[in-house]
């Protein structure tokens, strides 16, 4: 009996997995296009492009990790933000995602971690993983992934959405179906979207579904949305298709205008590359092969309340064993146990949400069906 309580439960997480995999699959692939396209855009034009990126140097000693190095593999964070550049201060990151490269055989994994999952701060505090971007940049969120999934990442590349913008006008706009419901949140959202990019845009009335041709800042706050059924996993499936919508547009393009579209892009890019890096990188882009993508906590849990904290969070059901996912997965580590720091963190995590690691809640199950039975 007790058995098949166990299969049944693994049976409906797989499913669970199978699921966010695939949501977070859009996400993920969102940025890394973003950045495949200005990678290509060094291999067309040349490297007299790179100096329209905005440039990183961390001091060496300010890039933290508990002691671990993966061999064979280089780990990129990459964080989408939505604000204009030049605006860093308290911008949160929209997207967090953890790019494994296995430098052998160029396979390309991607762990999106959910950006209101509960973790530790470089303080010691507990905050939303995006928060780390607001108050210390990317070195302070390369830091917190570091120090709370047993990482190595030396390097990131933020990407600001708004840049879509840009690219969606100068391509000519995108067409897509909307429903009534979606029509009057990208209304709203257009307001603030025109602000802060400074274009214009007609609002759509009536407000019915139907088949749309939109511009920069429409198709901008399309992929803002967040507020209906879905919430943030049906927000990157929109993220994704207005993605999709640019790359059919961009593919009958002539190179003047993609041109023009990374010297839209380009700027709204920062990154720790060096151009020698990014050089080395494009040199090898197309060797890469894009591998399985998934999302962090493997196992989330979202409870109502947490004492002390106001908000939604999203809480790992045990971090250390949610560690351990994560480098099976992007490692093929099968073995791996979390360091100390890790642990501690787990065990802190638990005794403040009471949400405790599957395996255990299972375990307390089974005593208290075995103490019933006697």
């Amino acid at each position: 009996m007790r058995e098949e309580k166990r299969i049944k439960r693994r049976e409906k997480e797989l499913q669970k997995r199978k699921r966010k995999r695939r949501r977070k699959r859009r996400v993920a692939v969102l940025v890394i296009e973003l950045v495949i396209l200005c990678v290509l855009g060094v291999v067309a034009f040349g490297m007299f492009k790179l100096d329209k990126l905005n440039h990183t140097v961390f001091n060496e000693d300010s890039i933290l990790n508990n002691g671990v190095n993966q061999e064979g593999f280089k780990n990129i964070a990459l964080f989408g933000t939505d604000n204009r550049a030049g605006e860093t201060s308290g911008v949160r990151s929209d997207c967090i995602i953890v790019a494994s490269i296995n430098t052998n055989t160029k396979e390309v994994k991607m762990l999106s971690v959910y950006r209101d999952t509960m973790l530790q701060q470089a303080d010691g505090t507990y905050d939303k993983a995006n928060s780390a971007y607001a108050t210390g940049g990317a070195e302070a969120a390369i830091n917190m992934l570091n120090k709370n999934l047993d990482l190595d990442i030396t390097d990131y590349v933020t990407v600001n959405f708004l840049a879509l913008a840009d690219a969606v006008d100068l391509l000519g706009g995108i067409e897509l179906d909307l429903t009534e419901e979606e029509v009057v949140h990208m209304n709203n959202y257009c307001v603030e979207t025109s602000e802060i990019t400074g274009k214009d845009y007609e609002r759509i009335e009536p407000e019915v579904a139907g088949t749309y041709q939109l511009n920069g800042v429409q198709a901008v706050s399309y992929a803002r949305i967040r507020y209906t059924a879905g919430g943030d996993f049906e927000r990157t499936s929109r993220q994704r298709l207005v993605i999709e919508k640019l790359v059919e547009k961009a593919k009958s393009a002539d190179l003047g205008t993609i041109n023009k579209v990374i010297d839209a892009v380009f700027p709204e890019i920062s990154t720790s590359f060096s151009s020698t890096e990014i050089i080395g990188l494009a040199a090898d882009v197309f060797n890469y092969e894009l591998g399985e993508n998934s999302g962090f906590p493997f196992t989330p849990e979202t409870p109502e309340s947490i004492p002390g904290y106001s908000g939604s969070y999203v809480v790992a059901a045990g971090l250390a064993d949610n560690v351990r996912q994560a480098h099976e997965f992007l490692f093929g580590d099968e073995d791996y146990e979390p360091t100390e720091v890790v642990q501690g963190i787990s065990d802190e995590l638990s005794e403040m949400t009471g949400i405790y690691p599957q395996a255990d809640e299972e375990q307390t199950e089974d005593t208290q069906n075995e103490t019933g039975s006697e």
